[in-house]
């Protein structure tokens, strides 16, 4: 499948597992793709990924950072068409026993993040036809549970931003939505919940495909959509 074939796209928490499972599908799909990450790069790549833009140590909190990484993918390859905010963190913890900084710490992991590489790929997305923002939202933001507090707050600012930045590209030819994960499948998560049926998760590849037909050119009629990606949660 190449429907992708020939588009610029970074993705950020790429060395995550889902980023870096995100990374390759969109690879495999045609992508020409950049990964950004907080940490260093995995010491070898696979190969669909041997040509990629391999940007490490960024702390996307800051806002010259962001802007430095997206230079620099758009100085590699002539350009962005589309950037993918994955990056982010999770924490689990309750009112009563937790901490402000809690809530501080995931807006800054989880909002901050999205929105300085969005403000930094701005003007190359509209410089490009078909420009494309896709956020990673939670289904744990249309409502908290216990302990949830401070993450799903985090999540549904995320869903806001992408809402609002949709109405202000609109006109300027750059789709934004998000994606609503459920539980996500993957390692950490089976340790942490090791007697949960893991069928009914979702998984990264799964995750992956979705957003890679909102990079597609059939997803161009459709911005400002928080879609639910949730395996039988």
């Amino acid at each position: 499948m190449d429907n992708l074939q020939g588009k610029i796209v970074a993705v950020t928490g790429a060395f995550g597992a889902l980023g870096f499972v995100t990374a390759q599908v969109l690879a495999q799909r045609g992508a020409q793709v950049a990964l950004i990450g907080r940490g260093a790069a995995p010491a070898t790549l696979p190969l669909e990924l041997a040509q990629a833009c391999v940007v490490e140590h960024v702390d996307l909190t800051d806002p010259q950072a962001a802007q430095h990484a997206i230079a620099t993918i758009a100085a590699r390859f002539g350009g962005l068409d589309a950037l993918v905010n994955i990056a982010g963190g999770f924490r689990w913890e309750t009112i009563a026993d937790g901490s402000a900084d809690s809530w501080e710490r995931m807006f800054d992991v989880n909002v901050k993040t999205a929105l300085n590489a969005s403000k930094a790929a701005l003007a190359q997305l509209a410089a490009r036809a078909g420009g494309r923002i896709v956020n990673l939202g939670a289904m744990a933001a249309l409502k908290a549970g216990t302990g949830m507090g401070a993450y799903a707050a985090s999540k549904s600012a995320v869903m806001r931003l992408t809402e609002t930045l949709a109405e202000e590209l609109k006109d300027k030819g750059v789709t934004v939505n998000a994606i609503l994960p459920s539980i996500i499948d993957t390692h950490q998560n089976r340790a942490d919940m090791p007697d949960a049926d893991f069928s009914r998760w979702v998984t990264p590849e799964q995750i992956a495909a979705v957003i890679a037909f909102l990079l597609s050119q059939d997803a161009q009629c459709i911005t400002g959509a928080l879609i639910p990606v949730t395996g039988r949660v």
